[in-house]
């Protein structure tokens, strides 16, 4: 059974808390990703901000991009994976909070991020649809 570590993929990047969204945003298209995990100083995981985010928490409630901070989106406890959980419990996270980015965690350390792309590549179809069927028929995340 595969791991969070060889399902993630390497090499994220996090947008600082003091940031701005249009930084953020230009990151986004940079790095050609719909979501980047928010650290804070102590380079610790505080939130994921998504395009969406920016776009329906910013933009259309009459914000500035230019002078909003990703940390000012960052709300609750972030949900994350250790590395060596296996599938199934990466899939009961995504499943049950219906989100479709997950940071992968080793030693309080961000190590990764599994994207649904992640999921279809590695994981059976049929455990693909289930995935899909739950977040997908979810309420959207606020």
């Amino acid at each position: 059974m595969a791991t969070a570590r060889d399902l993630m993929h390497e090499g994220v990047e996090c947008i600082k808390e003091s940031e701005t969204l249009d930084a953020a945003a230009r990151k986004m298209r940079d790095l050609h990703v719909g979501a980047l995990p928010i650290c804070g100083a102590d380079d610790r995981l505080h939130g994921i901000i998504t395009d969406r985010d920016i776009v329906v928490h910013c933009i259309a409630e009459g914000s500035d991009p230019k002078q909003t901070t990703a940390g000012q989106l960052a709300k609750g406890t972030p949900v994350w994976v250790d590395a060596q959980a296996d599938e199934r419990e990466v899939l009961r996270l995504m499943e049950i909070n219906a989100i479709r980015r997950l940071p992968v965690m080793q030693d309080h350390r961000l190590v990764g991020m599994i994207s649904e792309a992640d999921l279809a590549r590695n994981l059976y179809q049929a455990e693909v649809a289930e995935f899909a069927g739950a977040v997908y028929s979810a309420p959207p995340n606020n």
